[in-house]
């Protein structure tokens, strides 16, 4: 078990240096999971955690928050189980959908050639569109948006037993350039309808 452990760590972190250095996002150390008498359990030692591993440690999360390598290796020498969490509202802001209506938004975008960002799949069942900063203001309320003084949870963190967060669509040089909230908010709303 100590052996997966660590293996997890050393994804977590390279992913973390990863999204750093290749998309000069900042990332922050988030909580982890440790077993316990043959449990998963989340650092943060509250027994009905929601998001086991997956969360941030602290309120002031984002201020630890750093980008660069060697900033992001320091960080994760300190916890090198933590989950990876992307502060929204500096590089990018995130719309979330319910998983059904994101993979509808998702094929029509697709179809219909609209330039996409990296989109998320988490085990919670929510799609996360990657976007541009200032999203709030461009799509209708009934979306939700995901700005400054938020986070994602990016792979390969596991939110406890429930799963791993995985990419639907990978950051890529392709999908460096984000698109704005308005150019997806057509197709989401509508999928968000329909899967209804």
């Amino acid at each position: 078990m100590e052996d997966t452990i660590e293996r997890r760590g050393t994804s977590l972190l390279q992913a973390a240096v990863r999204y750093a250095e290749e998309r000069g996002w900042d990332v922050a150390a988030g909580t982890w999971t440790d077993v316990v008498d043959g449990d998963l359990r989340c650092s943060c030692g509250e027994g009905a955690c929601l998001s086991p591993g997956a969360h941030a440690v602290r309120g002031d999360w984002a201020a630890s928050a750093v980008g660069g390598a060697s900033a992001v290796r320091r960080l994760w020498e300190e916890r090198p189980g933590a989950g990876i969490l992307l502060p929204t509202g500096r590089s990018f802001d995130v719309v979330e959908v319910p998983e059904a209506a994101g993979f509808l938004a998702l094929a029509r975008l697709e179809r219909v050639g609209v330039a996409l960002g990296p989109v998320l799949l988490a085990p919670d069942r929510v799609m996360r569109f990657f976007v541009s900063p200032g999203a709030a203001g461009k799509v209708p309320s009934s979306l939700r948006v995901l700005g400054e003084g938020a986070y994602v949870v990016a792979p390969p963190t596991r939110v406890g037993v429930r799963g791993v967060v995985q990419w639907v669509r990978r950051p890529t040089a392709v999908n460096r350039w984000l698109p704005d909230a308005g150019e997806l908010a057509g197709a989401l709303v509508y999928a968000v309808g329909a899967s209804r």
